[in-house]
């Protein structure tokens, strides 16, 4: 048998069939990365705060949220852009949406401008280019946490052969051991070296233990002809040249 009349619609449906549905209004970040990129492309990126930079870095390893207070809450824990990109994975996962994608993306653009310093000095004799040597050893030491000892092992017309981390320590001592210093430089061959390491405190002053520490390197190293042409200790608050302050 035919049933009669007009069969109803889905309950809540629209009474006006074939007009569109309205769009979903999109996030407010959504723009506003759109627009942070373009700012940085088209002017000089020197414009950018240090939070609009580092939220620019953060919209490659986290998506779909508004970034900007992450970005401001790093800053403030950390206390620098540099003190970010250098924080321990650790310490940056405590903030939620930090991720290992994260983590990665600042360890690698912290190596990334490490080594585009380092490549400033390949070629040139390291003493005649003592601005851009400091440049390179505050970008490597700068922002540790903990005590780091590296060496610069040169040639004798004192290019750099190698940059190597020798030791790593706490927050205020990295056991140095002469003898190791001196047998790696024959290994390379160098005969000068500049020894770097940090100061987490901030203060870049040589400690008494620097400068009793940098005498035995130069000792051991003088037996074997081999000079120490320097010790460089970096401080968020600056470098220190124990050559510069007569300590070597």
């Amino acid at each position: 048998m035919r049933r009669s009349g007009t069969a109803a619609g889905p309950a809540g449906a629209d009474a006006s069939p074939g007009l569109p549905p309205s769009p979903a209004a999109k996030p407010h970040y959504t723009d506003h990365r759109a627009r942070l990129r373009q700012r940085f492309l088209a002017a000089d990126g020197e414009t950018l705060s240090d939070y609009e930079l580092l939220e620019l870095l953060l919209f490659f390893s986290i998506e779909r949220i508004d970034v900007k207070p992450l970005a401001k809450a790093l800053l403030a824990e950390f206390g620098s852009l540099g003190a970010v990109l250098a924080a321990e994975p650790a310490r940056l996962r405590r903030f939620e949406r930090i991720n290992e994608r994260t983590c990665a993306l600042f360890k690698a653009l912290r190596e990334a401008g490490r080594r585009l310093l380092r490549d400033n000095l390949a070629g040139r004799p390291v003493i005649s280019s003592w601005t851009q040597l400091l440049d390179y050893c505050r970008a490597s030491l700068a922002e540790e946490a903990t005590e780091r000892f590296r060496v610069l092992f040169l040639d004798r017309k004192n290019k750099l052969i190698s940059d190597e981390l020798q030791q790593r320590g706490t927050v205020d001592h990295a056991p140095v051991y002469p003898r190791e210093v001196v047998k790696r430089a024959l290994e390379l061959g160098a005969t000068a070296v500049i020894l770097v390491h940090n100061h987490p405190s901030g203060d870049p002053t040589p400690s008494r233990a620097d400068i009793e520490i940098t005498r035995e390197v130069a000792a051991a190293a003088r037996t074997l002809g081999i000079a120490v042409h320097d010790h460089v200790v970096v401080g968020r608050a600056g470098t220190a040249s124990m050559k510069a302050l007569g300590l070597i």
